[in-house]
């Protein structure tokens, strides 16, 4: 593998730690007291019996930069064009069931 792909990988592993990081601190900055969110809990629980479990960004982001940080960065990228966008951030949240399972697929 040539210098450049090597640290074209290294810049896109960062990236993808960065988008992840920025994520998880959006979320602890959305938070709100852990007493706030107790009647939010059955709301949660009957929608996931009328639908399928929800993913969020999230998850996908996570098992994303898991699978690019285990070498498969061409095939995370494949699949976020597969779904129609070049970055996470621009898919649909629609399409995260779909997406997730074709990246927990890459082995």
């Amino acid at each position: 593998m040539s210098k450049t792909k090597l640290l074209l990988d290294v810049a896109a592993n960062l990236k993808n730690l960065a988008d992840s990081i920025w994520a998880v601190a959006e979320t602890m900055a959305d938070g709100e007291p852990s007493g706030a969110l107790k009647p939010e809990a059955p709301t949660v629980k009957k929608e996931e019996k009328s639908e399928t479990k929800a993913v969020t960004l999230e998850q996908v982001r996570a098992v994303l930069a898991a699978k690019s940080h285990d070498g498969f960065t061409a095939e995370v990228r494949a699949l976020l064009e597969k779904h129609g966008a070049s970055r996470l951030s621009e898919i649909d949240p629609a399409n995260y069931p779909a997406l997730l399972a074709d990246a927990e697929g890459l082995k």
